[in-house]
């Protein structure tokens, strides 16, 4: 099925609200373990509300169950790198180094699918370190969150790419159960280690204030929407096209991030030239990838 123009208008607005969850994760006072707990259990659950309203069969075969509940558990790692990148800079540092989520997939992809990699994407990986060492060289107070959230994009790029394999076989909201139910229990087991040897204020489950609404928001509209369109879209358009549209996700997320925290957020020219590179870099793989799909070998004549 070949993608619609209300595809591409639907993964705009999906990537808009993910823009929006590193500034929720400001918003709420939990630090990020407890936070990826209470949000992927409120998905859960949520997703298992529409499918008994709906009377249909939530299960699927007990080997996929597996296979989809050990991708829960790379989400889990990614939102928790994610958040905490926030946590330990900004919501704009964050979304800066989330921006290489598509280059990651680029050699994640060939990887998983055992292709070659491209000699225009190394060149554009290393086009994103250029990016990435302006802004180290300018902000080095950054760098612990700037290297989460490049892990936290690496791991994006590894559950994008098997979420591609998995959208042909099952219903988008059975994968979200099922991963959600997954990244809960991975925050569950992990609780225990980061208690013990992470923090030293142990763990903080206790909701404060509008904690309660702002984690609804992010478990309702941003994880069970968000997510299941997400991966509904993937049955009509391509891993890396979603990847390079969520690449705007840091230029939605650092607009909103300065609208709603003012001059906290605000950082140096050096910042956004460095992550102004990074999204040229991104934005330039369509154009190089169309090219060399252009490119006919030359016959030789006789």
């Amino acid at each position: 099925m070949n993608p619609t123009i209300k595809d591409y208008l639907m993964l705009h607005l999906i990537v808009l609200i993910w823009g929006f969850t590193a500034i929720l994760g400001l918003l709420i006072s939990l630090p990020a373990i407890e936070l990826v707990f209470y949000r992927t259990l409120i998905a859960a659950i949520g997703v298992a509300g529409l499918f008994l309203l709906k009377k249909k069969n939530l299960l699927m075969p007990f080997p996929d169950m597996i296979k989809v509940t050990g991708v829960g558990f790379v989400i889990a790692m990614h939102w928790i790198l994610f958040f905490w990148s926030a946590r330990v800079s900004t919501a704009s540092v964050c979304l800066a180094g989330m921006a290489t989520t598509s280059l990651w997939t680029a050699f994640v992809e060939p990887l998983f699918n055992r292709t070659k990699i491209k000699w225009y994407e190394v060149g554009l990986g290393l086009m994103v370190i250029s990016g990435l060492l302006v802004i180290f060289s300018f902000e080095s107070g950054y760098w612990l969150g700037i290297s989460m959230a490049l892990g936290s994009a690496f791991l994006a790029a590894i559950f994008s790419v098997l979420n591609g394999k998995l959208a042909h076989k099952h219903h988008p909201y059975q994968i979200t159960f099922y991963e959600m139910a997954g990244a809960c229990l991975f925050t569950l087991l992990f609780m225990p280690i980061y208690s013990n040897f992470m923090t030293e204020e142990g763990l903080q489950l206790t909701w404060v204030g509008y904690d309660w609404f702002w984690l609804f928001i992010l478990g309702g509209v941003c994880t069970v929407y968000a997510f299941s369109v997400s991966v509904e879209l993937m049955k009509r358009l391509s891993v890396f096209s979603i990847n390079l549209t969520v690449n705007l996700e840091p230029v939605y997320g650092i607009i909103l991030a300065v609208l709603i925290f003012g001059e906290s957020e605000k950082m140096t020219p050096q910042f956004y030239l460095g992550t102004g590179i990074i999204l040229v870099s991104v934005l330039t793989y369509p154009v190089l990838n169309y090219i060399n799909k252009r490119r006919k070998p030359v016959r030789p004549l006789g």
